[in-house]
């Protein structure tokens, strides 16, 4: 019995250790096949590092060329030896000579950098004074605008007042009107008489080739010449009539008015005050109505609506 249980014992053993080897050969062989396919994947990713430094060093050598390149003729052209550069000198430009320092003089460069600032500060002066120039003008231009709004509003006010003090003077502030009985009147105008005031018979008018009745007077004129107010009125109406062109009526006082006919460039106006004397206009050419007799001036006195003779009132002529 004993025997066999050693039997078992060892088969067992050996079992064990055999089944260890198995599991150790298949990691192995596991790993083994796993590496193999990690370095065929990493072989078109892998950074080749000593490349790249190589790159860099044929880089920084090709632009050290370039620089010195350039450096050799910038110090051709401004004639500063090559001797004089040495490799230590990394950080030192050869060919600049540092301005203000103790062992080297560079009046030149002191100079240009002052011309510089110099300059620099001109064309700050200059635009400085260009803007203030605009900035003054600016201000001008407004001024100007104001003073000329102020102006043109200053003048608007004057005439308003103008205006307002005319129409007061016209009108509300007007002298009393006191025509009477005993009062002449000028004559409007220097001519003869073409037709007579003739309200008791009929008269000839040459045009119309007819005789009627004559509430006013025909005074021959001049086209063109001034025709003035036969006395202080007021001015009631001023229109345009078929016969008698155009007419300004005036209030004479005590029921007594003056008709003005055949007139153009009236320079009265309605409500107006008039003084004897005053232009009131100029002579227009005749009507239709009067073409025969030619220019002249129609004028008529009333009294209360009914014609009187102004023959009777004006003075010697």
């Amino acid at each position: 019995m004993r025997r066999r249980n050693r039997d078992s014992a060892n088969k067992e053993k050996v079992i064990m250790v055999l089944s260890s080897v198995f599991v150790l050969a298949a990691l192995t062989a596991t790993g083994l096949f796993f590496r193999g396919k990690s370095e065929e994947k990493n072989d078109g990713y892998v950074i080749d590092f000593s490349a790249i430094e190589d790159e860099s060093d044929t880089l920084v050598k090709n632009e050290s060329t370039e620089i010195q390149g350039v450096m050799d003729e910038t110090a051709d052209t401004q004639g500063v030896s090559k001797e004089a550069v040495t490799s230590d000198d990394l950080d030192y430009d050869p060919y600049f000579q540092e301005t203000n320092s103790v062992n080297v003089e560079n009046e030149e460069s002191a100079d240009g950098e002052n011309k510089g600032e110099g300059q620099d500060r001109k064309a700050e002066e200059k635009s400085g004074e260009k803007d203030k120039k605009k900035n003054e003008n600016g201000e001008e231009g407004m001024i100007e605008e104001s003073a000329d709004a102020e102006t043109l509003e200053e003048v608007a006010r004057m005439e308003e007042m103008e205006d307002t003090m005319a129409i007061a003077t016209s009108t509300s502030i007007q002298p009393a009107l006191t025509f009477g009985d005993n009062d002449t009147l000028a004559w409007p105008i220097v001519g003869n008489v073409l037709i007579n005031y003739s309200m008791d018979k009929t008269i000839y008018f040459p045009t119309l080739e007819q005789y009627k009745y004559n509430p006013a007077i025909i005074i021959s004129a001049v086209e063109g010449e001034t025709i003035t107010a036969a006395a202080n009125g007021k001015v009631n109406s001023v229109y345009s009539d078929p016969e008698l062109g155009n007419v300004v009526v005036m209030e004479l006082g005590n029921g007594y008015e003056l008709t003005y006919g055949q007139l153009k460039d009236i320079t009265v106006s309605e409500g107006g005050f008039v003084n004897k004397g005053d232009i009131i206009g100029s002579v227009a050419a005749p009507t239709k109505y009067y073409s025969v007799e030619g220019c002249n001036v129609y004028f008529k006195l009333t009294k209360d609506g009914i014609p009187v003779n102004p023959m009777t009132k004006l003075t010697a002529n």
